[in-house]
């Protein structure tokens, strides 16, 4: 399971988590993005979405969002759609 800070450092490479995710996605690892967030931001009533990050080691997404100042990550796995982990 993803815990705070966990990420890969690739993630800090512009341009690479995108070009992961769409390699993942053409050989059929990975749901997308659209997908996995038409699942989960249903999920989060009360709460602004800041955006996601792509973990290609892991497979998975974290999607942030943020509620009355506290910062909310969520870990999905992408190739279920799972939610793997949720910390606030």
């Amino acid at each position: 399971a993803l815990r705070a800070g966990s990420l890969t450092p690739e993630l800090a490479e512009p341009g690479n988590e995108q070009g992961e995710v769409r390699k993942d996605m053409r050989c059929g690892n990975v749901q997308s993005l659209r997908e996995i967030e038409r699942r989960v931001l249903p999920m989060m009533p009360g709460t602004q979405y800041l955006g996601p990050e792509y973990d290609p080691a892991a497979k998975a997404y974290r999607l942030k969002f943020i509620r009355r100042g506290h910062v909310i990550f969520v870990d999905v796995d992408a190739r279920s759609g799972s939610i793997i982990n949720q910390s606030q």
